[in-house]
Formats: C-alpha cells, structure tokens, sequence
C-alpha cells in the first residue's frame, strides 16, 4: 500500500516536470514548479539573493521553518520532493521552504548532500537530516512541531 502511494506521488511530480518541460521548450527545464499549498507556507527560493532574504527572514523570526536543499537532476530529490510539499499541507503551523542548489550556488555552497533538511526554531538551526524517505522526514517533523 505505501509503494503504491509513493508512486502516485511521484507521478504528480513527473506530470508536473512534463508540463514545465513543455511550456519552456526545452528538454532540460532547469526551474521546478511546486504544486499548489494549501496553507500558503511553501516557499521557493529561486535565486541567491531571494534565497538569502528568506534566511534573513528565518534567523528573525520565532516561527519553525523547515528547509529542503535538493537539485533537479538529483533523482532522491525528486522523489521526495512530492512528499515535502505534501507535509507542508499537512503541518500547517509549520513554514517549508525549498532551494536548488544550483539555482542558488553561492547561498547552498555549504551543502554537501542532497537532499538535505534544516530545522529552525526561533531563528536557530536545531537539526539538519540527509537524504531521507518520506516516513523518516514525517517523524522528524512531528518531532520538531
């Protein structure tokens, strides 16, 4: 039963890969669209600058934030992204926000692998996970609501 929900999740990531491919013309989109979120707390970076103002905004703030570094060409990154979007539906109290490393090179040089999550409170990473399933991601979220 979960191989059968972690398919279809990785199905809605590749349809949504399929259409940015279609709409750009090119057979190698570098900009990943991130499917619609309910509570609004999903954020991407897309650029250093944009990328260091939402770190900016982390480090000030009381709320809990949860980051994704990944990569497009990172085949983990793309399966488990489906799933990070998904819990930011399901943790509503929670902000998410995901960069890519390429995207952003000069903000995520200190990223060695991909994907890696950082956990904040009140401004302070307090965690960092490396590659992860969607069980282990789940539960160190709920560890860190």
């Amino acid at each position: 039963m979960k191989s059968m929900r972690l398919i279809g999740k990785f199905q809605v990531f590749l349809f949504i890969w399929t259409k940015l491919e279609e709409e750009s013309g090119s057979d190698n989109a570098k900009t990943l669209v991130l499917p619609a979120n309910r509570h609004g707390k999903l954020k991407t970076a897309s650029t250093d600058r944009h990328l260091s103002d939402i770190l900016l905004q982390i480090r000030s703030s009381k709320a809990p934030v949860r980051t994704n570094y990944g990569a497009t060409w990172c085949r983990v990154c793309s399966q488990i992204l489906p799933a990070f979007c998904q819990l930011s539906d399901s943790f509503p109290k929670l902000s998410f926000v995901y960069a890519d490393i390429d995207e952003c090179p000069e903000t995520t040089q200190h990223i060695r692998y991909t994907p890696t999550f950082h956990f904040y409170r009140d401004g302070e990473k307090v965690d960092e996970m490396f590659v992860a399933g969607e069980e282990r991601l789940h539960d160190r979220l709920w560890l860190h609501s």
